[in-house]
């Protein structure tokens, strides 16, 4: 699936990738192993006029981690995730202490959502 790219949006982007929070980073050292499912995933990937924290395209699946700074962002955050949605896209929210504090509970949530994901796909084919 070709997704819309804000051309504007890509040094951004990357420093975001440069400064991301403790919870983006340790989520990355994960995914980016390929340790859900062999399944590859983006980081701070340009969406449109948004930036997602995680990117996975062959499961069209968007992981955003939301901290304190999401509290008041919640207009926005609904638009982002109607846009993305809109788009065909599945998004999965994780929150910072989650990732930092309940590891587990977070990865349960990625793998079953990627689960998910892998059967809804396949239904489509």
């Amino acid at each position: 699936m070709k997704l819309p790219v804000d051309k504007s949006l890509i040094r951004l982007g990357r420093v975001l990738r440069n400064n991301g929070t403790k919870s983006e980073a340790f989520l990355w050292k994960y995914l980016k192993q390929k340790k859900v499912n062999g399944y590859q995933f983006h980081r701070q990937k340009n969406i449109g006029k948004y930036i997602v924290d995680f990117y996975c395209p062959k499961l069209a699946l968007v992981i955003e981690v939301d901290g304190n700074s999401h509290d008041e962002k919640y207009v926005y955050d609904m638009e982002r995730d109607k846009y993305l949605r809109d788009l065909g896209l599945f998004v999965l929210h994780l929150d910072n202490e989650d990732i930092l504090f309940h590891k587990d509970k977070a990865f349960y949530a990625i793998e079953t959502c990627v689960l998910h994901r892998i059967q809804e796909l396949n239904k489509s084919v």
